[in-house]
């Protein structure tokens, strides 16, 4: 059963998450493990011909302006009316706004008989925020073209376990978890394990997985590589893909097929 009694509107959080996520290394290393992984299982993606994307949770759309740009078919989704319009400012900059599709509304309303198939769609730190996070991935595979592919990051409940342990934190980890209203954790950080179950129910199956600043989010004390952003984000694209560091990521990407 979800904490969450409602899906969460970031109206409130969206300047907070500009600054505190996309602000700084947090961001670049997000951005640079979900495209890296995005070209692994799309090898032509920066090349062929426009692909029709999904953006569920589109956020401030850093990956629907990229992909708009390369000249594909976007259409951006976000529930928080201040997402979508930094989304959109951030757009405009590009000169790409007219050519991307925006509803500010809750995903569920989406009508895929309006909407049509898609070849890729993306829901990046989305699900751990929902009412209802085990209906995400059945809900969004009405949308998958049959060779289309979802793109989903979770936030992963095994690295705030371990995180808590590293500092020390063991008071938290004795009761339920409750994330502070006005916190960027959700207060639904989910396990790999049922998220691959509602991946399989859904009819789908993983073929990839990576995991999202592995170290970062632990170091206390800068020293060293540590204090070249470019090295860090090497590291953790080296390490995002190897066991056992990929499963103690901050985020988990899973890329999801339809099952054959």
């Amino acid at each position: 059963m979800s904490k969450n009694t409602v899906d969460r509107n970031f109206d409130d959080l969206s300047e907070k998450f500009a600054r505190k996520v996309y602000g700084g290394l947090k961001g670049d290393i997000r951005l640079a493990i979900i495209w890296r992984d995005l070209l692994a299982v799309l090898p032509d993606l920066e090349t062929q011909a426009p692909l029709r994307i999904l953006d569920i949770g589109g956020g401030l759309g850093q990956l629907t302006v990229a992909l708009a740009k390369l000249g594909h078919q976007v259409v951006y989704n976000d529930l928080s009316q201040q997402m979508l319009e930094a989304a959109q400012n951030l757009a405009q900059e590009a000169e790409v706004l007219d050519q991307i599709s925006w509803y500010q509304q809750p995903y569920q309303t989406l009508k895929s008989e309006n909407l049509g198939q898609f070849d890729l769609v993306m829901s990046h730190a989305l699900i751990e925020w929902l009412a209802e996070p085990g209906l995400l991935i059945a809900d969004v595979q009405n949308y998958l073209a049959p060779k289309g592919l979802l793109s989903l990051t979770f936030y992963n409940q095994n690295a705030l376990v371990y995180r808590n342990l590293i500092r020390g934190n063991f008071n938290v980890l004795q009761g339920e978890f409750s994330a502070h209203p006005k916190s960027l954790t959700p207060g639904e950080p989910l396990q790999p394990d049922a998220v691959q179950q509602w991946v399989e129910q859904a009819g789908l199956t993983t073929d990839y997985s990576a995991g999202i600043r592995v170290f970062h989010d632990y170091v206390t004390t800068q020293r060293g590589g540590h204090e070249d952003a470019s090295a860090v984000i090497d590291m953790e694209l080296r390490y995002s893909v190897q066991e056992p560091f990929k499963w103690l990521g901050r985020y988990i990407h899973f890329v999801c097929s339809v099952a054959r």
